[in-house]
């Protein structure tokens, strides 16, 4: 009798519980949900592809997008699911911001480019100088910005400070410091209501609304504003296989570097 008493006892304290595989899976789908609120309601991440905002932002620099600055549209959404027209709490986005955007052929490429003018804005480049409003933007000659090729080759190019209408100033450079080339030659351009005009700061390597293929970037295709580098690394060297070289190209000084 006593012995069947103690192995009915045993039998209800050690007994597993049945619902802690439910419990884990609960926890899974909080957890995604959570990230998923995250990326489309506070920031996401993005990394640069090309060399076309060289020198502010460098190939294998990986950022943040805050996506609240400008409201929210259809592509701040995973897939931009649901497809709903317009901005819910829109805000206008300011002059001289770095901007991801969608473009391309059916709105379906993310770009980030300087946002350099507002609408019924009159912009105009002469000598790779830009005209806004018939006011030149200043630029002051600094040191030349070196870059590094993939051969392992070094490359100089004429840097400037640009000083942009409302005080806001950024680096930029130009291969032809005489701003002879077509590119540094271009409009004027009328920016049309409900529209921004979009530059990269590589401005002889940057396709941007000078050209037809992008043009003018209507407020609706705006994802958000680029403020913070997380991570960087020269891809041009880097190889995920060669450990031993990570510390060569991990760029250090541009870890949680604030973008101007």
């Amino acid at each position: 009798m006593l012995k069947n008493k103690l192995r009915t006892l045993k039998l209800r304290v050690f007994k597993p519980k049945k619902d802690k595989k439910p419990e884990g899976i609960g926890s899974i789908i909080v957890a995604v949900l959570v990230a998923l609120a995250l990326r489309t309601f506070v920031a996401e991440p993005f990394a640069i592809p090309s060399g076309s905002m060289i020198p502010s932002l460098l190939v294998g620099d990986y950022l943040f997008v805050t996506k609240y600055n400008y409201g929210y549209c259809r592509y701040s959404f995973l897939f931009g699911w649901p497809p709903f027209k317009g901005r819910v709490f829109p805000h206008q986005p300011k002059r001289g911001e770095v901007v991801v955007f969608m473009g391309g052929e059916g709105n379906e490429t993310r770009y980030i480019k300087r946002l350099i003018g507002l609408p019924g804005d009159t912009v105009d480049i002469k000598k790779g100088v830009v005209y806004i409003n018939g006011e030149p933007a200043p630029q002051k000659r600094i040191e030349d910005y070196v870059e590094r090729t993939a051969s392992g080759r070094t490359k100089s190019m004429a840097q400037y400070l640009e000083t942009l209408p409302g005080g806001v100033e950024h680096l930029m450079i130009r291969e032809d410091p005489q701003g002879d080339r077509p590119e540094d030659n271009k409009g004027p351009f009328h920016v049309p209501e409900g529209h921004y005009f979009m530059m990269g700061d590589n401005r002889n390597h940057s396709g941007d609304s000078r050209y037809d293929s992008m043009g003018y970037i209507p407020f609706n295709n705006l994802v958000g504003p680029a403020k913070l580098i997380f991570f960087s690394v020269d891809s041009s060297i880097w190889d995920l296989l060669r450990v031993w070289d990570w510390p060569e190209t991990f760029r250090y000084k541009r870890v949680f570097h604030w973008i101007n």
